[in-house]
């Protein structure tokens, strides 16, 4: 039977005087229907009952809320409900469905606790103290045509795990921030617009999450969107963070083509914004801080006081068709350990960078544009890391990609164009840019690191200065790079530079095509110049270099000139189209093989070698300075002469002798590496020849023990091999299984290409390399970083030395992990733990070294202490001498301490008691 109907009417004969009493002589599902007026009474709702309001209708609350709802499906229509105090709720909704409609709420908050799951459509909050809207518990609550006007402090808090969802909301001028998520709360919003709130217009913590859609962000006095802690982390399917491996709807629920994302940013499905608009904040548009993570989806972020998007800490941020622009600082940044994919993003019109991305920041850039910045477009410093792909940069008044420090970049196909100082810049950072165009800059490419960095299959086009800058003492290799039309040299190679430059062509510099300053090494193979408005090839005084298979043709100067004390080798060189083949200072080297001359009338360059003179290798008279390049495009330095290089190296190759010879014990590696260095000589001396090497690998495998000394051996051998000339450089580069395997699908492969890379020119050296293929593990990444290596060795095999080092019986199953890796170890040099003796003798060159005296009597003691050592996993051969002796001095060191003489007496005693090691400063065994 239908519930009779209530009215409350105050003086009205049949009708209730106070809602209170209406309600409580109400059936389920009656409709009380109030008269106009003020209602000063606190009502309780705990059934299903409707409260229409006829005119305004004020509720005013006596004592607490004015309405408080613990269940049912209560209704109220029409009503304006007022609180006893702004900081107080006016409205407490504990339980049940309830719903409000068309209400103004004034002077108080709406509360929403416990399991409520209330509706509120066409409300408005007003004059609120602290929030306007107060979310707990496990409420879920729908907010439909929402305004919140006028109230001091937070505009809608939600906590613990309350859910809320708003529809056509405005938040307006709360002089807090505009919602707040904390703990495990969640918001969506659908077409709401926060305005002038005092701080962020969103701010979440915790794991609190968020969708926002189509909503506009604007004017606030802080950040747009302001995250911290892990705000926005969700778990993968085995409820840890999600990896690259995890499924993704950007790719159709299949993980995305390994290597395209940084690490970590797969966790960035929690707090979402799509289709938004976020502009004229205080702060940065978005701020991901902590553990936060975030998606930005076809948002416009625009005209902010700080950087359009900062993501810091250990925060991810995920960006998909965003037009971060018109920020009065940097549209992007990056740094702690931040991690960010963008794709088809715009990055414009800053007052400061594009993209700056510091500390260890991973970076991912996928078709995205970044032009018309006040500072670098794209800035690399610190640790950080940037792979940019198909991506344009454009019209930046500094450089288009710097990188520094100890940053990397991985470019590929990218488009650089009207940066004002050059277009990629690498400055004591490394670099692998392919498949990249880069025209109207004033540089092309500006190389200066310690690392070597790689330019392949690139296109410079049109530059008012050099094409590529190699900077003094850097490594560089270029692989089919192409220069046309550069506005001095094509190709600069600065003093000490050592690249090496397979294939591509300088087309039309204004300048010379190549130019190699003083002591400037390069190996160029492959390389054609052409239609230089200078020299094809310029070697100012003291430069040298190889260059093979190389084509010089049509340049108005001659083709190839050698400066003073200048060593050069031309080997299979094709000269066309110029009056001059060469042009030399009578103090020159140059050295001609199998070269042709076509179209020039006195070649010096002969296109056959003349008979006798061996193997086709022809030594070009000198020329009395014959017209030099005038204005060739740079000064010069001076060098040594080809003899003093000769007494230069045979003097290194003494010395490195005399510091092997006095490693203790480790005969059997001595007379391994002297063969080495024999075998290596020969090699040299065919290769000057000009016949074909032996079949020699160069790599070892060391097999022994910890500190047998395998570390110091190959630094050694890198020095032999680099003073024979056959490694440019011959430092040493340490890696183990954390520098080359990556955490995450598609990581480990440019890990491991970066690491082989800073070691062209000299010997990566890979300990306990047998941890790559881990025992009983087929899927591990390692087995990726050896395929890598053998790949990597296989095309750089005359540019490094790769030592593969550790225990010997693990070493073997290194090696038949992989057909290719075992082909090219061929040779093992074995390190024997040290005897007792030996020990001895390292305990007594450590002695030396830091003045302290062994006692013949400490010489026998330390005999028998190593022979009755337990020499188990924890025995470190070299490093427990070491560590023996540095006990020793402690001991020492105490017990002259217990003498109890003061500093004076101490100052003049006997100078043996201060130097002299005793048989009592030997430290128990067991404390090894």
């Amino acid at each position: 039977m239908k519930a009779a109907a209530q009215r409350v009417a105050p003086g009205s004969w049949g009708a209730h005087r106070t809602i209170g009493a209406a309600v409580r002589g109400a059936r389920p599902g009656a409709l009380i229907t109030v008269q106009a007026g003020t209602y000063t009474e606190s009502v309780v709702l705990d059934k299903d009952v409707s409260l229409v309001a006829k005119g305004e209708v004020r509720l005013v609350a006596a004592r607490g809320p004015a309405v408080t709802v613990h269940a049912g499906r209560a209704e109220l229509r029409g009503f304006v409900l007022s609180a006893t105090a702004p900081r107080e709720a006016a409205v407490l909704l504990r339980g049940g469905e309830p719903v409000l409609r068309d209400c103004e709420i004034t002077g108080g908050r709406v509360e929403v606790a416990g399991a409520a799951a209330p509706l509120l459509t066409g409300c408005s909050v007003r004059q609120a103290e602290g929030a306007a809207l107060w979310l707990t518990g496990t409420s879920r609550t729908t907010l439909e045509g929402l305004t919140v006007g006028g109230c001091a402090g937070d505009g809608l808090v939600a906590g613990d795990e309350a859910r809320a969802e708003l529809t056509d909301a405005l938040l307006d001028g709360v002089t807090g921030r505009g919602v707040v998520l904390t703990a495990g709360a969640h918001a969506t919003l659908t077409r709401c617009e926060i305005r002038g709130s005092g701080a962020a217009a969103l701010f979440a913590e915790g794991y609190a999450g968020a969708a926002l859609r189509e909503c506009r962000l604007h004017e606030t006095g802080g950040q747009g969107v302001w995250l911290r802690g892990t705000a926005g982390r969700r778990a993968g399917p085995d409820g840890g963070p999600l990896r690259e491996s995890d499924p993704h709807p950007r790719n159709g629920g299949s993980a995305l083509p390994p290597g395209t994302e940084p690490r970590a940013t797969r966790a960035t499905q929690g707090v979402r914004l799509r289709g938004c608009e976020i502009f004229r904040t205080a702060g940065a548009g978005v701020l991901a801080d902590g553990g936060s993570a975030v998606l930005l989806d076809t948002c416009h972020v625009h005209h902010t006081s700080g950087a359009a998007v900062l993501v810091t800490a250990e925060a991810a941020a995920e960006l998909t068709a965003v037009r971060a622009v018109d920020c009065e600082d940097t549209a992007l940044v990056v740094s702690g350990s931040g991690t960010v994919a963008a794709y088809d993003s715009t990055f414009a019109r800053t007052a400061a960078n594009g993209l700056y991305a510091v500390g260890e920041a991973d970076v991912s850039l996928a078709g995205c544009t970044v032009r018309d910045t006040a500072y670098t477009a794209l800035h690399l410093g610190g640790g950080a890391r940037a792979r940019v792909r198909g991506c344009t940069v454009a019209d930046s008044p500094e450089y288009g990609m710097r990188v520094t420090e100890r940053a990397e970049l991985l470019a590929d196909d990218c488009e650089v164009t009207g940066a004002e100082l050059a277009g990629v810049c690498v400055e004591g950072g490394d670099a692998a840019v392919r498949g990249c165009r880069i025209s109207g800059t004033r540089e092309g490419v500006r190389l200066r690191t310690s690392h070597r960095p790689l330019l392949a299959d690139c296109e410079i086009t049109g530059t008012a200065e050099t094409g590529v800058r190699i900077g003094r003492d850097t490594g560089a290799q270029l692989e089919n790079v192409t220069v046309t039309g550069s506005g001095t040299a094509g190709l600069l190679l600065e003093e000490g530079s050592t690249a090496v430059v397979d294939g591509g062509a300088v087309r039309e510099p204004a300048g010379s095509g190549i130019v190699v300053r003083a002591g400037a090494r390069p190996r160029i193979r492959g390389t054609t110049v052409a239609s230089a408005a200078k020299n094809g090839l310029f070697v100012e005084e003291g430069g040298e270099g190889r260059y093979e298979d190389c084509r010089f043709t049509g340049s108005r100067f001659p083709a190839v000139y050698a400066g003073a004390r200048s060593r050069v080798l031309l080997r299979h060189c094709t000269v066309d189209g110029t009056e001059q083949d060469l042009v030399r200072d009578e103090e020159s080297e140059v050295t001609a093989e199998d070269c042709r001359v076509e179209g020039v009338s006195e070649p010096l360059l002969p296109t056959l070698a003349p008979a006798g003179s061996g193997e086709g290798r022809t030594a070009v008279p000198a020329v009395a300075h014959a017209a030099g390049p005038a204005g060739a495009d740079g000064g010069g330095a001076r060098d040594q002469d080809a003899s003093g290089d000769t007494e230069q190296a045979a003097d290194k190759l003494g010395d490195l002798h005399a510091e092997l010879d006095r490693l203790v014990g480790l005969d059997g590696v001595k007379g391994d590496v002297v063969t080495l260095t024999k075998l290596m000589q020969m090699v040299k001396v065919r290769r000057d020849a000009g016949l074909s090497p032996p079949p020699l690998s160069r790599h070892l495998v060391f097999a022994g023990n910890p500190g047998t000394g395998k570390t110091t051996v190959a630094r050694l051998y890198g020095g032999f091999l680099a003073a024979l000339g056959l490694l440019s450089r011959g430092h040493l580069v340490e890696a183990d299984r954390g520098d080359l395997v990556g955490e995450y699908v598609g990581h480990t492969a440019p890990r491991t290409t970066a690491v082989f890379r800073r070691a062209l020119g000299g010997v990566l050296f890979i300990d306990e390399a047998y941890s790559l293929v881990p025992q009983g593990h087929l899927t591990d990444f390692g087995a990726e970083a050896v395929s890598t290596l053998v790949k990597l060795m296989e095309d750089h095999r005359d540019e490094v030395v790769v030592i593969v080092a550790g225990y010997p019986g693990e070493m073997n199953r290194l090696l038949e992990s992989n057909a290719g890796l075992a082909s090219r170890f061929t040779r093992t040099l074995h390190f024997e733990d040290y005897s007792s003796g030996e020990l001895v003798r390292i305990v007594r060159h450590q002695a030396d070294s830091h003045e302290y005296t062994v006692a013949p009597e400490t010489t026998e003691a330390l005999h028998g202490y190593f022979e009755t050592l337990t020499r188990g996993e924890r025995f470190g051969n070299g490093r427990s001498a070491r560590q023996v002796f540095q006990l020793m001095t402690e001991r020492h060191a105490q017990r002259v301490a217990e003498l109890g003489l003061s500093t004076a007496d101490l100052a003049a005693a006997d100078p043996d008691l201060l130097t002299t090691l005793l048989p009592a400063d030997l430290p128990p065994g067991e404390a090894l």
